[in-house]
């Protein structure tokens, strides 16, 4: 069991690190979110996906929320339905705390692809829907690249 192990450290820290720009387009294709565009911020801890229209609602005995938003690259309104994961208070960008909703989804960045939490917050006067926390990119050997964007994909045409 212990040799297993090993082996499950050695192969994630053979893996070569991935340097991203502090902006980039990433993919939440269980949500059905294509081309996002995305800023990298190691600052924030919890990712956060601009959301509207938030409700919960049961579906089978388990929690569920349906929001709109216009994160994707079209920018055109999207109404999605996700299972919530849990809720946290999360400081804003104006430093006050509040309760958010909490989901859980596959996230894609460049040939990557694996599973984050993402916070549902109202972003309507942010630059960009989709904040990529510090948490979300912990363990996946990425260095970010502060000065240059869209190192792993270009715009999409």
């Amino acid at each position: 069991m212990t040799q297993m192990i090993d082996k499950q450290h050695a192969s994630k820290a053979e893996r070569p690190i991935l340097i991203i720009g502090w902006m980039e387009y990433v993919d939440l294709p269980d949500l059905g979110l294509l081309n996002i565009k995305a800023k990298i911020d190691t600052g924030a801890r919890t990712s956060a996906l601009h959301a509207t229209d938030i409700e919960t609602f049961k579906k089978d005995e388990d929690d569920w929320v349906r929001f709109t938003t216009h994160a994707a690259g079209d920018g055109k309104d999207i109404t999605i339905e996700s299972p919530i994961h849990s809720s946290r208070s999360i400081k804003n960008t104006s430093g006050v705390w509040e309760e958010r909703i909490i989901i859980r989804t596959k996230f894609r960045l460049a040939q990557r692809l694996w599973t984050i939490d993402l916070s549902l917050a109202e972003r309507t006067n942010m630059t960009f829907g989709l904040i990529v926390g510090r948490t979300a990119l912990k363990n996946h050997s990425i260095a970010v690249h502060t000065r240059r964007a869209l190192l792993t994909q270009k715009r999409p045409g």
